[in-house]
């Protein structure tokens, strides 16, 4: 696929060489590890991918080790990507290739953050030097996205080179934290066509944690004031510089493509809402049997949690659940809550015999 045309306006078409068929890589700061909602999107995708690309499909993501061996089995280093991994690991990078133990077992390759930053500044130099992006006041978090989009673009350089460029390379990258590297790949005119997904830009994520009207706001943001105002200012400029340098441009709804055009100054080339996979739910023997279960324990768990403080009949009781990021305006918490206290004075002024038991799980920060 060519460079993007002007106006962000998207080539259609990725032109195909002879040598074989296009490699997928799918880059994510969520690969065998759980942030946030991405997890669940890639998570839940890999047996349809798996399914149609097979080997020739790979996810990449970050090493870490208090976390990644749980789901992250090794394999050994055959294929182009374990090929890329072994080339990598002959420069000394902590670069591993397994399977991730999901549903559908997709390819991984883990690249370690930890292990380069030794090299922080050079990767920050060049950021500044090749895209005036600064990062003065960088956390700890920033830091190891910047090393993991450094060795992302090194994988894909050490994959174009086993591959000898015979093949076709698509790079699909997931947010600011696993987007880092289009900016160089781009530069470098590395022949790797690359689609960047936004799920909710930087900027409104915070903004919106003040402003309740934003979206009513979003013409008249000034995206670099705020980015200073809030201390996001190089993760901002990340984010703009992948949106601004991948080949396709998507986000997941009209909502967020509004933001990206304000925020990000480029109007995604499509919309790809995010799909559930439904499959595993097919039999519907399996599915009324694993409900019922389930239930058992839903219920054991509000019977020791409440009971005997107070008691209520259990078969007149409706079950509700609610998660998200730990965001209370953001998600909805918020509204939800709201919500349950009219409804608990409802049912107070006209008892129906009935109970109501909310569950509102999030993971604190």
């Amino acid at each position: 696929m060519s460079g993007a045309k002007a106006g962000g306006e998207a080539e259609a078409i990725i032109k195909m060489k002879p040598g074989g068929e296009p490699l997928l890589c799918e880059v994510s700061w969520e690969v065998c590890r759980q942030v946030g909602g991405i997890y669940t999107v890639i998570r839940s995708k890999a047996p349809w991918m798996t399914k149609n690309w097979g080997r020739r499909y790979c996810l990449v993501g970050p090493y870490d080790a208090s976390v990644s061996p749980a789901e992250f089995e090794e394999q050994p280093l055959t294929g182009p990507f374990g090929q890329a991994v072994r080339e990598m690991q002959g420069f000394g990078l902590d670069a591993r290739y397994g399977t991730w133990l999901v549903t559908g077992r997709p390819r991984v390759v883990l690249l370690s953050p930890h292990s380069v930053l030794n090299r922080l500044g050079e990767i920050k130099y060049l950021n500044w030097e090749h895209h005036h992006i600064g990062f003065e006041n960088a956390d700890d978090l920033l830091n190891h996205v910047l090393a993991f989009g450094w060795l992302v673009e090194q994988f894909f350089r050490s994959l174009l080179k086993v591959t000898g460029g015979e093949r076709p390379v698509i790079g699909h990258f997931h947010e600011w934290m696993g987007g880092t590297a289009i900016p160089e790949i781009r530069r470098a005119g590395l022949a790797v066509s690359t689609v960047f997904t936004t799920h909710a830009t930087l900027l409104g994520r915070y903004i919106s944690m003040d402003d309740p009207w934003l979206y009513d706001h979003l013409p008249f943001v000034k995206w670099e004031e705020d980015a200073k105002r809030f201390n996001i200012e190089a993760q901002v400029k990340l984010e703009r510089a992948a949106a601004h340098g991948a080949h396709v441009f998507t986000t997941v709804s009209d909502v967020t493509a509004l933001e990206c055009e304000h925020l990000l100054g480029r109007r995604p080339d499509i919309i790809l809402p995010n799909g559930l996979n439904i499959e595993r739910f097919v039999a519907l023997h399996e599915f009324q049997n694993l409900h019922r279960i389930c239930k058992a324990k839903i219920m054991e768990f509000v019977m020791g949690h409440f009971f005997p403080s107070y008691t209520f009949d259990l078969d007149q009781t409706l079950i509700f659940f609610s998660s998200g990021r730990y965001e209370y305006r953001n998600k909805g918490f918020d509204l939800t809550i709201e919500a349950l206290a009219r409804l608990n004075t409802m049912m107070k002024e006209s008892p129906t015999g009935q109970t109501v038991v909310f569950f509102l799980i999030s993971r604190q920060p």
